[in-house]
C-alpha cells in the first residue's frame, strides 16, 4: 500500500480532536476560573475589612476601656475578629487621626506663603495644629481622641494574590477601609 492511499483516511479520522481543542481552551478557562476566585476573595476581604472598621469605630466612639486592655488594642482586636483571621493586621496598618472640625479632614496645616508659590517651603510660618513642631500636609493628630473629637479611622492592607500566576500578572491589591466619626461625650 502506498502513502497516497493512506492520507485520505487520516483526513477523515476525527478521533482526538476534542482533546486537542481542549488543550487550546483549557489555559484560558482555568485562568478565568482562578481569576474569578481571586476577585471574589478580594471583594470578600475588602467588605470584611470595611465592616471591621465600622465595628471598631462604633466601639471606640464610646470611650470605654475594658480591664487589662488598652482602647487601641481593643480596636485592633475588633478589626481582627471581623476579618476572620485572613488578614494579619498590626498597628502599622491602622491609622486613627483626630481633627478639630469635619472640614479640616485631610487638609494641610495653615501657613503663610511668603514667596507666593502656593506650596509650603521650609522656614515659612505655620499654625502647628497637631502640636508636633513641624509643618504637616495633613493636620490630623494621631490617636483615638477624647469626648466630642472627630476621628478618621483608616486601615490599609497589601493583599497578595493566592496563586503565583495571578500575583505575577496582576500583582498585589491594597485593601482599604475608612470611616469618619465623632466621639460620644464620654
Amino acid at each position: 500500500m502506498t502513502l497516497s492511499f493512506r492520507i485520505p483516511g487520516i483526513r477523515r479520522d476525527d478521533r482526538g480532536v476534542a482533546a486537542i481543542e481542549f488543550a487550546f481552551v483549557a489555559p484560558v478557562l482555568f485562568l478565568f476560573l482562578i481569576g474569578t476566585i481571586e476577585l471574589t476573595m478580594v471583594l470578600f476581604l475588602n467588605s470584611a475589612l470595611e465592616r471591621g472598621v465600622l465595628a471598631a469605630s462604633r466601639y471606640a466612639i464610646t470611650g470605654s476601656v475594658p480591664d487589662g486592655v488598652s482602647r487601641q488594642d481593643r480596636v485592633l482586636d475588633i478589626l481582627k475578629e471581623n476579618t476572620f483571621g485572613l488578614i494579619t493586621l498590626t498597628e502599622d496598618n491602622v491609622t486613627a487621626l483626630i481633627y478639630p472640625t469635619f472640614d479640616s479632614i485631610g487638609q494641610p496645616e495653615p501657613f503663610t506663603d511668603l514667596n507666593g508659590n502656593g506650596v509650603y517651603d521650609e522656614g515659612e510660618p505655620f499654625v502647628d495644629v497637631n502640636g508636633n513642631g513641624v509643618w504637616d500636609a495633613d493636620m490630623g493628630l494621631a490617636g483615638l481622641g477624647g469626648p466630642g473629637d472627630i476621628v478618621v479611622y483608616r486601615v490599609d492592607y497589601d493583599w497578595g494574590m493566592l496563586t503565583q500566576l495571578l500575583d505575577t500578572l496582576v500583582g498585589g491589591v491594597t485593601l482599604t477601609g475608612s470611616i469618619v466619626v465623632r466621639n460620644e461625650p464620654f
